[in-house]
């Protein structure tokens, strides 16, 4: 526990500063595009690069690469270099080519992820423009993903958590350079310039390509020396294929449910302007934070090791460590999903209720945040889940779960679009998912469970119920918050939101330490430590 909860601290740091910086871009975002035709527009070509990759590479990296990587540097007479370089070297040329052929099916693209935006529209042309602009970051981010997932097989986890930051670094220098140039847009596409959306589409390739170098010069300082290999007969592309041909397929799938939340986001957007994608967008971007920050961290920490246990067939080691990373991300998870279900307009309005974004948009956004808070604590289980088969090498299973998963997700969405006023589709949207992702959850724990032969579920379970009850002082306290500041002030502004996250967020979280401490919960007990500790050197 002691050795993870180090990696994970080291990673959680880089990853808090990224979503600190990742908060002032989104707020510069907001203040720049707003939530009406043009942010719907900058979204939607922002997303299709990321869905690209997901379907390429990152479901692959953590699914076949990094235990392939891991594997080779055990049995390989050079630990793995030769590997690595193939690796490194098949991928640029790979995404590069997918990145030019992505930039030439653009209108295609954005065909595929709207519903309502006819060709020749300017918000439509707006749309291919910016993804035009911003598809070239397909074959830099695959770069670094590629080295980031050498660096962490290397236990060297600082680079690719802090990478980021640079990114976010200069993306909101671009952007702030947008909102000067283009002026009071108020949303307006027909008044934005072509040169302008090349400012802002090539400004955020430009944060992508700073990530990727960052990354590159890490892997360097590690003794790495690039060597393009072409010798693809040694690179193990077939058993690659044979494991990844199924973690596509779980990416296949889980696309396929994006596109279908993009389409059904952008008619609402079209029917009641500021509350279609961008408010999805954004709630969804804050709802990821808690699970970027300390999920993704554990994640990261823990598979390496879990791959080597399974290696070596040491069953117990696997669910120690999945045991272990449950309880460690619950920890945090819990008391944060109860603040997100009573706090989310309050976080919002502070971050998005500036410049075209009015606070009755940054409160909307808000209410669908609140909704997501009920998938927090199921979807970081779901993550962890599925890593335990990707550890045994097992990448079919997870195909089916997410197919299934996603047909509940599907199927839920298109209930709440039909039911729902356009006004609350997207919170209904937010309710699918977390429904979806709580169900695939209870599968996937019943499908892990017989693979590792018992995953300690009553340990879990009580270990999860403890930790509910801590928090529950926290939400009464952030509810009263809510309630007495807007008694007072009659509503939510930024300096109120303010007031309501102090002591409903700050103090609320003093207070679930504290009475998580006095039930000796040990997973807090080793976060306060660790703390105390820090800060005392």
């Amino acid at each position: 526990m002691s050795r993870m909860l180090r990696a994970s601290a080291v990673m959680a740091a880089g990853t808090m500063v990224s979503r600190v910086t990742g908060f002032v871009r989104t707020m510069v975002l907001a203040y720049a595009v707003g939530t009406a035709v043009l942010g719907d527009a900058y979204n939607v070509a922002y997303a299709i690069p990321y869905s690209i990759l997901d379907l390429l590479l990152l479901g692959v990296l953590s699914s076949v690469v990094v235990p392939m990587i891991v594997r080779a540097q055990k049995e390989d007479p050079d630990g793995g270099r030769a590997y690595e370089q193939r690796l490194l070297t098949l991928s640029t040329v790979a995404l590069a080519v997918v990145a030019l052929l992505a930039v030439i099916a653009a209108p295609l693209l954005i065909d595929l992820y709207t519903t309502g935006w006819e060709p020749g529209s300017r918000k439509y042309e707006v749309a291919v423009l910016l993804a035009r602009l911003i598809l070239p970051q397909l074959a830099f981010f695959g770069v670094g993903a590629v080295a980031g997932a050498i660096l962490n097989t290397r236990d060297r986890f600082a680079a690719p958590m802090w990478a980021p930051v640079l990114n976010n670094i200069v993306v909101i220098g671009v952007l702030l350079l947008f909102a000067m140039v283009a002026g009071d847009l108020d949303g307006d596409v027909s008044r934005v310039t072509d040169g302008q959306l090349a400012l802002l589409g090539l400004g955020t390739t430009a944060g992508i390509v700073a990530q990727a170098a960052v990354l590159v010069a890490a892997l360097k300082r590690t003794g790495f020396v690039f060597t393009p290999r072409f010798d693809v007969r040694n690179a193990r592309l077939g058993e690659m294929g044979k494991a990844g041909v199924w973690t596509i397929g779980y990416v296949i799938v889980t696309q396929l449910g994006f596109m279908l939340t993009t389409n059904l986001a952008s008619a609402a957007g079209d029917a009641v302007p500021n509350h279609g994608i961008t408010p999805y967008t954004f709630a969804f971007q804050l709802f990821q934070l808690p699970y970027g920050v300390i999920g993704v961290s554990v994640i990261t920490a823990m598979l390496p090791r879990m791959s080597r246990a399974v290696t070596e067939q040491r069953f117990g080691d696997v669910r120690g460590e999945f045991g272990s990373s449950v309880r460690l991300i619950a920890s945090i998870m819990v008391p944060v999903s109860l603040l997100l279900m009573v706090l989310g307009p309050a976080i919002t309005v502070p971050i998005y209720a500036h410049g075209v974004t009015t606070v009755q948009d940054a409160v909307y956004i808000g209410n669908v945040l609140q909704v997501y808070g009920l998938a927090l604590v199921p979807f970081a289980i779901f993550q962890l889940l599925l890593r335990v088969f990707y550890a045994f090498g097992d990448t079919r299973t997870p195909v089916y779960i997410g197919a299934a998963t996603t047909a509940v997700n599907a199927l839920l969405m298109w209930i709440m679009y039909q039911l729902l006023p356009f006004a609350y589709t997207v919170m209904g949207l937010a309710f699918a998912y977390a429904v979806a992702y709580a169900l695939g959850a209870v599968g996937a724990w019943w499908l892990a469970s017989r693979r590792v032969r018992g995953l300690g579920g009553w340990q879990i379970g009580w270990a999860l119920t403890r930790m509910y009850l801590a928090a529950l002082p926290t939400a009464a306290l952030a509810l009263a918050s809510v309630w007495a500041v807007q008694l007072i002030f009659g509503g939510l502004g930024f300096v109120s939101s303010l007031i309501v996250l102090a002591v409903g967020g700050g103090l609320g979280m003093l207070l679930y330490l504290g009475v998580a401490h006095r039930m000796r919960i040990p997973e807090v007990n080793s976060i306060v430590g660790t703390v105390a500790g820090r800060v005392g050197r």
